[in-house]
């Protein structure tokens, strides 16, 4: 009788997401769960999710710009430290043009996305630059 190899399967990624309006933090990881197969962490103090990122395997960050504890900039160089695997995306409400040399900087920033927005833009975006290949799949 053979004996089976014991396989480890590395834990799932998921989607963190970081933004200081409670009911919009509330409602994009309502919009991500119904929409993908994958575990949604959502913050709305940075600082919780700085505090949180070393135990949760984050395959996509995203974070709003405007935050009191810190802008969405200084969040991604801390986080990326953090997670260095980790791709993120921004969001604001906000026209972040005349940030864009600071934002081009953060090699871990892969997209923006302009609030507001609908579910399929924020799961495109999320699967657009998921890295790796354990890609969370869509919800029928």
């Amino acid at each position: 009788m053979k004996n089976a190899k014991n396989k480890i399967e590395a834990p799932k990624r998921s989607v963190v997401i970081v933004d200081d309006e409670k009911s919009y933090v509330e409602l994009m990881a309502e919009m991500i769960r119904d929409n993908l197969d994958c575990t949604v962490y959502s913050f709305t103090r940075p600082l919780d999710a700085l505090g949180a990122l070393k135990d949760i395997s984050a395959g996509v960050i995203v974070s709003d710009y405007f935050m009191p504890e810190m802008d969405g900039i200084e969040f991604i160089r801390r986080a990326s430290k953090i997670s260095p695997k980790s791709i993120f995306i921004m969001i604001s409400g906000h026209n972040l043009d005349p940030l864009e040399h600071e934002l081009s900087r953060l090699r871990r920033l892969k997209m923006r996305l302009q609030k507001p927005f609908g579910w399929r833009p924020l799961t495109a975006a999320v699967l657009e630059v998921w890295p790796g290949k354990d890609v969370p799949e869509r919800k029928s």
